[in-house]
């Protein structure tokens, strides 16, 4: 599985499934963004994991798998990846940041959802509709990864969580639907989801604990759908909590603004707590 190891970060390879009707050319690009001023990781056709990994004394078995945003089109991969799985690592979360298949893209596959969002938005639609169920899959799969390796990476295989942003909390929303036994997430945090790519639906009996976060001004129109999200899980009487900003736009991550919202990461951390899902060192 394992086919890297920088800096103490693993890189390990999903298992996937081939898929049919889409072909990626060129291979994996990784490229800082001038449209979104940040790293970016494009035409991912081979799914991932890299692993972040606490350090031995503040490790408290939690982990959380991380599915950055970017549309499908990308992944924003420090602000909503490598920056949260550090985060998390300093309160002794094992993190893992999923690159998942996206939609095959030439040089620049920002530029090329900005064109399309300009001039063929349905062509996002028609594209996006074609790869998610394969990003959904590679996301339970590497739940399914996580679980059945927890020993040799030092967690609780019952204690997995899977945090995903914007399009990553729409796979995340996609693996809340989607799981069986042994793929089946232990607490679920969608950031701002793209809830058009993955609608809302009624969720499992068994559904696990969630906690939804969003701002109330994101310009892509994303807090109906993290409220319609949040009343689909207390209707069914299940675990859940919302944290809905007044402020704070769409993609803030890790991006520090000076807001509310730059501090939803220690919410998360705290709830998490209280739920019982990560039990600090003392």
């Amino acid at each position: 599985f394992i086919i890297s190891t920088t800096l103490a970060q693993e890189t390990i390879k999903l298992p996937f499934e081939t898929a049919k009707n889409i072909l990626w050319e060129g291979g994996e690009k990784q490229f800082h963004s001038e449209e979104w001023d940040t790293k970016v990781v494009t035409n991912v056709s081979i799914p991932t994991l890299t692993l972040y990994k606490p350090e031995s004394h503040l490790n408290n078995g939690t982990s959380v798998i991380i599915a950055p945003g970017g549309g499908l089109y990308a992944l924003s991969i420090e602000s909503e990846g490598n920056e949260v799985a550090k985060w998390l690592n300093r309160k002794g979360i094992t993190a893992l940041v999923l690159k998942y298949r996206l939609v095959p893209t030439g040089s620049d596959g920002v530029a090329e959802l900005s064109e399309l969002s300009q001039n063929n938005p349905a062509k996002i639609s028609e594209q996006v509709g074609k790869v998610i169920p394969y990003s959904i899959s590679d996301g339970l799969e590497a739940i399914k990864y996580v679980r059945l390796n927890a020993k040799a990476l030092e967690v609780d295989p019952n204690k997995i969580g899977f945090m995903g942003f914007s399009a990553g909390g729409a796979v995340t929303m996609g693996v809340a639907y989607n799981y069986a036994e042994m793929n089946r997430p232990d607490f679920l945090v969608p950031v701002y989801a793209w809830t058009d790519a993955m609608p809302v639906k009624t969720p499992k009996k068994d559904s696990p604990p969630m906690i939804v976060i969003c701002a109330s001004d994101d310009p892509l129109g994303l807090a109906p759908g993290s409220v319609e999200l949040y009343n689909s899980w207390y209707k069914a009487k299940l675990n859940v909590a919302l944290h809905m900003y007044s402020k704070g736009g769409h993609g803030f991550g890790m991006r520090k603004k000076n807001l509310p919202s730059d501090s939803w990461i220690g919410r998360f951390y705290e709830w998490s707590v209280a739920e019982e899902l990560t039990i600090p060192k003392q």
